[in-house]
């Protein structure tokens, strides 16, 4: 039964749960995606969408406010400066916990807390590596329009010649010249 408690005290002090919520609260903002255990991912939660329902009116009272639970000057800056803008538009829902199983060891359930507009970081290698590859695949296409294909096999053949390989000296060479 859960009647009247409000949070998820997690096994910990009260001064342990406060740091541990500042210190994941401040990592989520920072990365954009956290890996934790579920219950602690659900309580982050809480307090991050609290948090991010506050950067999305830019005032000095707000910031003030947040800069209560986030020490980082930098983390509260990107919060306001970008999170609290891109979130605008959304009335609620920030952030999603995204189940990933259980961790071996302990089997405690691991869960990944992420804002819900995060992109991979892989998508935007991909993207650049396609940016890098279009120009090269024009150059490429150009290329075997300039040269002439060639009809005679003997010149292909003579083309392509092995590599020459490389001699090991004997070791008995060395011995004899010691002595």
């Amino acid at each position: 039964m859960k009647h009247k408690n409000g949070f998820n005290p997690l096994s910990r002090t009260a001064s342990h749960r406060k740091a541990m919520h500042r210190n994941m609260v401040t990592s989520l903002f920072k990365f954009e995606r956290v890996t934790t255990t579920k219950p602690k991912a659900l309580e982050v939660r809480r307090t991050a969408e609290k948090l991010i329902t506050r950067s999305k009116v830019d005032s000095v009272h707000n910031r003030r406010q947040v800069a209560r639970f986030i020490s980082d000057e930098a983390i509260v800056a990107k919060l306001f400066n970008e999170i609290g803008p891109r979130m605008k538009d959304r009335k609620g829902g920030y952030t999603r916990v995204l189940k990933l199983g259980f961790r071996e060891g302990d089997a405690a359930e691991v869960a990944i807390l992420e804002l819900v507009d995060y992109k991979l970081e892989t998508d935007a290698k991909e993207e650049k590596k396609d940016k890098k590859a279009a120009p090269k695949a024009a150059t490429e296409k150009k290329t075997p329009a300039k040269k002439a294909p060639t009809t005679n096999k003997s010149e292909t053949d003579g083309e392509k010649k092995p590599a020459a390989k490389k001699a090991k000296a004997p070791a008995d060479k060395t011995a004899k010249t010691e002595e």
